[in-house]
């Protein structure tokens, strides 16, 4: 169901998000060129009490950055998952249906209802709620940052049916979603090629 990331080296530079524009922690990671598609940075808001990983645990599982509360487990409970990947599909309603269907194929008997989320400044998103017939949801959000970026990319996260964090975990997912930004990012020669999230 979920996208494996794009398999870009990550580099570090100096970028500013919503958060850190009000004075709080944010978070940005950046891709390098591949090809015909040009360096990125998708910028959001580091929330208090999450941790941000792009360089061990995201590295591990092949996804750009995960954000999480408390100590990493390895368990998708309640971790945020972003996924950024080279434009194959061509609008935001065929990844949604492409996702929905080996979503189904994967539990016939699971429902699907659209998440809605106010689309990010210049970035269009769509995101979609998974009710699992394991009471266990996946609510995932794409976003499409525009033909010249060359990427799409996601945010997903499971959690319990029966969660007692459910809401807030929702609540927190859907700010880091709202407040994504897109940068273009070109490399300088000093760049390290190694992983890094500020």
């Amino acid at each position: 169901m979920r996208r494996v990331g794009l398999a870009l080296l990550l580099a570090a530079a100096a970028a500013t998000t919503h958060a850190e524009a009000a004075g709080a922690p944010g978070v940005v990671v950046y891709g390098k060129p591949d090809g015909n598609v040009p360096g990125w940075a998708i910028t959001t808001d580091l929330l208090p009490g999450w941790t941000k990983d792009c360089c061990t645990y995201a590295a591990a599982i092949g996804v750009n950055l995960v954000l999480y509360q408390g100590e990493w487990t390895g368990k998708p409970d309640r971790v945020m998952v972003l996924n950024v990947w080279p434009v194959k599909l061509p609008t935001l309603d065929a990844e949604l249906q492409d996702d929905r269907k080996h979503y189904v194929q994967l539990d016939p008997n699971g429902k699907v209802e659209a998440f809605p989320v106010a689309n990010p400044p210049s970035i269009a998103c769509q995101g979609v709620m998974y009710h699992g017939s394991d009471h266990v949801d996946d609510v995932v959000v794409f976003c499409d940052p525009g033909k010249a970026t060359g990427i799409h990319y996601s945010w997903s996260m499971t959690v319990g049916a029966a969660d007692p964090l459910r809401q807030s975990s929702i609540d927190a997912f859907k700010q880091v979603v709202e407040h994504s930004g897109y940068m273009h990012y070109v490399p300088t020669p000093a760049s390290k090629d190694k992983a890094v999230a500020h």
